[in-house]
């Protein structure tokens, strides 16, 4: 499979180490492009990449792609996906995967017309941890559970793309969406109600948000999500017999389970890796290798639904792009 990267911010570099550290037998960095033809040679240099184009559209020509992996802000990974699709180009967009729901609901018909694999990369999807979680939670070790508790946050309001409602930014489709796939994951995608607030920017965009999600078997996700200030990152599943604490919702480093007496009864082992990075480039692999248009682990119908959760929850705080 030879892999493009689409853009060349700090998440490419990310992609292009982690592929590298793969050492797959079948997996090969090919190509990387940027806007600007001397920023993607210098990442193709530092990454001894064989193919560096000075544009988007050069990308997309080239035959000998497999697939590409979109790394460019919110804002424009409609125009990037559909790009690709249009040039029959399986991809592996960056969360989240559009800006709102309606572009989503474009890419993914335009995909399934034309034929072209596509699926998000929100890596916690792909991540072994997340069958741990789910297996724990199936087994009735915590009995019967009815809440989850989860944040995410980091100090980023002064990176211009989560600032600026141009490049649709915000904390919502960057961090908070973590916690949205982290309580659906663990409870299903059977959410009755939405209620949310945030503290927005003067700029229009939320710094801060609080988001209670209601399941139609009366479960509950009360969720937080920050983009002023760090937080512990961690998220809890509770049951009638004790609960999960998930070290690090954004990348799970440790799960611990506790009875009601709150003893710690059982850490769980967390499989070693790259950067985290490599899972969802395998499960590429693996559906494009079985002529599949979707990932398993992250379908698009899932996509979908959380595209419109995100969309509800900015409706509820009157917060549009400038684009929309």
């Amino acid at each position: 499979m030879n892999f493009a990267i689409l853009g060349t911010g700090n998440i490419a570099h990310i992609m292009a180490d982690t592929i590298k550290k793969m050492k797959h037998p079948d997996i090969s960095l090919y190509a990387v492009a940027s806007r600007n033809l001397e920023k993607a040679e210098a990442f193709a240099s530092k990454y001894h990449i064989p193919a560096a184009y000075g544009s988007y559209e050069e990308l997309v020509k080239d035959e000998q792609i497999d697939l590409i992996y979109i790394a460019t802000p919110h804002s424009h990974h409609y125009e990037h996906a559909k790009l690709c699709i249009l040039h029959h180009k399986p991809v592996l967009c960056e969360k989240s995967f559009t800006a709102n729901a309606k572009q989503a609901e474009e890419l993914l018909s335009l995909a399934k017309k034309q034929k072209v694999f596509i699926s998000e990369a929100i890596w916690t999807r792909y991540m072994p941890s997340r069958t741990i979680i789910k297996s724990i939670v199936e087994s009735k070790v915590l009995g019967e559970v009815h809440s989850i508790q989860a944040n995410l946050g980091y100090p980023i309001k002064d990176v211009p793309r989560m600032s600026n409602p141009e490049l649709a930014g915000g904390a919502l489709l960057d961090v908070g969406i973590y916690t949205l796939n982290f309580a659906m994951m663990a409870f299903g995608e059977d959410v009755s109600d939405v209620k949310a607030h945030a503290v927005m920017s003067t700029q229009g965009v939320d710094l801060l948000d609080s988001i209670t999600l209601y399941w139609k078997d009366k479960k509950i996700a009360v969720l937080h999500a920050s983009m002023l200030t760090p937080t512990d990152r961690m998220g809890y599943i509770y049951g009638e017999d004790g609960y999960l604490a998930i070290t690090n919702i954004n990348n799970p480093e440790k799960i611990e389970r506790f009875n009601k007496d709150h003893q710690l009864i059982e850490t769980y082992t967390i499989p070693s890796q790259i950067t985290g990075y490599e899972y969802e480039v395998l499960a590429c692999y693996d559906a494009l290798k079985e002529n599949k248009l979707e990932c398993p682990q992250m379908p698009h119908h899932v996509t979908l639904h959380i595209m419109k959760l995100m969309d509800t929850i900015r409706k509820q705080w009157n917060m549009k792009y400038p684009f929309e």
